[in-house]
């Protein structure tokens, strides 16, 4: 416990007190945001806007993470994979964010470009999970050893990596879509590195009942995501004097994805960050309906686009939504725990 508080503390120190440096570094190069033409009128403002603030959140979680172990915790392959997967990201994201700067306009990395690098990323992680992690492929709820909650699925190693490389890079594109408004990834994000924070430390105090190793360093991981992501929304907050840029918000999804395979709650992951499916699945839907019946469903996608259009203001679709997040969080805690006393008997 001590170590959890250590790295959340470092974290939260090292994203809240460098991101105004990073601020005052990214104004005097004139890294600034641009705004997508399509998108709603009133963010024109916005552009100019400092970006590439996940540098913070990512330079946050090493060192959270490394400090974490300096009070007894051992290091782990699966932390140490997990914090690859994160930097890896943060650098995709960081390239496309760059191209952007440079080039002074909203469009980055080609698709194919960036695709590609998330998937070589996802089989990087796959190959270590397997090979140095020696990671079971089985896919549950929540990896107890008899559990009550879903079926479990055992893939073959082949299928395994398929299915990590979906779901890092759905996580990471799905946090990358929500993250629209003033600190509204930022926020979703904490509330889903928390409830990993909670599940890894459960499973390290249980751990006769699960079939997870390393559990409370990746907790570590966790609960560095979570301060990280907390003291950068200081700055990120409505208005944002920063935006996290594809660099953090790649990091964010893959941080989610990478923990939620190795904590083997990879099925609970929807739930925790459901936020993020309704938001991918709006455009989904947005994409399909006018492609297909030439009709937007939704005034713009993505979804909190569409209720800013509709007249909420800004800082009220990211309560609301944060208000969502938190939700889907308490329900997929609850089923965890409700796995748990079933499996004692209890309930």
């Amino acid at each position: 416990m001590i170590a959890l508080f250590v790295s959340g503390m470092v974290s939260l120190l090292v994203s809240g007190f460098t991101t105004p440096i990073l601020i005052k570094i990214l104004k005097s190069k004139g890294v600034g945001q641009q705004i997508r033409e399509d998108g709603p009128q009133k963010h024109i403002t916005k552009a100019g806007t400092p970006t590439m603030g996940g540098i913070a959140i990512v330079l946050a979680v090493i060192v959270g993470y490394l400090v974490g172990h300096l009070v007894g915790v051992r290091f782990s392959s699966a932390g140490i994979v997990s914090i690859i997967t994160i930097f890896g990201a943060g650098l995709v994201g960081f390239a496309d964010d760059w191209i952007k700067v440079k080039n002074q306009r909203n469009l980055g990395l080609s698709k194919k470009t960036k695709a590609g690098g998330q998937i070589l990323l996802a089989l990087i992680f796959a190959f270590l999970a397997l090979n140095w992690v020696h990671l079971g492929t089985e896919v549950s709820f929540t990896a107890l050893v008899h559990n009550y909650v879903g079926p479990v699925f055992y893939l073959s190693p082949l299928l395994w990596v398929l299915w990590a490389i979906l779901v890092i890079t759905g996580t990471s594109n799905a946090v990358n879509l929500t993250d629209g408004l003033d600190g509204l990834a930022a926020g979703a994000s904490a509330f889903g590195f928390f409830t990993l924070v909670i599940i890894g430390y459960w499973q390290f105090r249980h751990s006769g009942d699960y079939n997870v190793h390393h559990s409370l360093d990746l907790a570590l991981v966790a609960v560095s995501m979570a301060a990280a992501c907390a003291g950068f929304l200081w700055w990120n907050a409505a208005p944002a004097q920063i935006f996290m840029g594809d660099t953090g918000s790649l990091a964010i999804g893959a941080g989610l994805a990478a923990l939620s395979l190795q904590l083997k709650v990879v099925l609970l992951l929807p739930i925790m960050g459901a936020l993020f499916v309704i938001v991918t699945l709006s455009v989904v839907i947005q994409v399909f309906s006018f492609k297909v019946f030439h009709k937007r469903v939704f005034r713009m996608a993505p979804l909190h686009h569409h209720f800013e259009l509709g007249g909420w203001p800004e800082t009220t679709v990211i309560v609301r939504f944060w208000i969502l997040a938190a939700l889907f969080t308490a329900i997929a805690l609850g089923i965890f725990y409700t796995d748990f006393l079933a499996h004692k008997g209890i309930f």
